[in-house]
């Protein structure tokens, strides 16, 4: 066997790279899991206004989820077009998981600010305190993966991202695939199970 195709596989058969960046998606779980249980704790324990109930703007998330949700699949064929060394598609697809991500980034830019319009902040409550604290961690992992990939596409357009960079390319869509997981359990907790004021 070729020492130097095989240096960075384990054991496992899996790229040292990819088994590395599963271990960091295991502690992002863990910090995400964090912010939910502390989210739940304190759900419905705010003594003062707006609640979930008066401010959340469920249609517009469900917007944003469905953009978050169509760019994993462009993400998927990103990949698809980089490994079988298409780059014209490979810079299709990755400008429009970039493209669905900015879109999902203002969508939640405006849903704040209207927030702040009408008296939530991140000190107006509890409610308002765990909710911005989660989504906007959220919303920073998403902006880091549009910075991420908005380098491949670069790449992509210098010519630099072949075949034989799939492995970058997989790496960056386990993230991004992450990051939309992520986000559809907080749009199940947060905007759509809602539970009345503590008694």
């Amino acid at each position: 066997m070729n020492t130097a195709a095989s240096a960075h596989y384990t054991s496992t058969g899996q790229d040292t790279r990819k088994i590395a960046f599963w271990t960091f998606i295991g502690s992002e779980c863990l910090l995400f899991g964090t912010l939910i249980a502390t989210y739940l704790s304190y759900e419905g324990k705010s003594v003062v206004g707006p609640t979930p109930a008066e401010i959340l703007n469920i249609p517009l998330t469900s917007v944003s989820t469905f953009v978050l949700l169509m760019s994993s699949l462009a993400m998927v064929l990103a990949l698809a077009a980089v490994q079988r060394g298409d780059n014209l598609y490979a810079k299709v697809w990755l400008a429009t998981t970039v493209g669905f991500g900015a879109i999902f980034l203002t969508l939640q830019a405006v849903e704040f600010t209207a927030f702040v319009h009408e008296g939530l902040t991140i000190s107006t409550n509890l409610f308002g305190s765990t909710f911005f604290v989660l989504t906007g961690c959220h919303g920073l992992h998403v902006l880091v993966g549009v910075i991420w990939l908005s380098t491949l596409l670069i790449l992509a357009f210098r010519n630099k991202l072949g075949s034989e960079k799939s492995m970058n390319v997989e790496i960056a869509g386990l993230y991004w695939h992450f990051v939309d997981v992520v986000w559809i359990v907080i749009f199940t907790v947060v905007y759509l199970i809602q539970r009345g004021p503590a008694v």
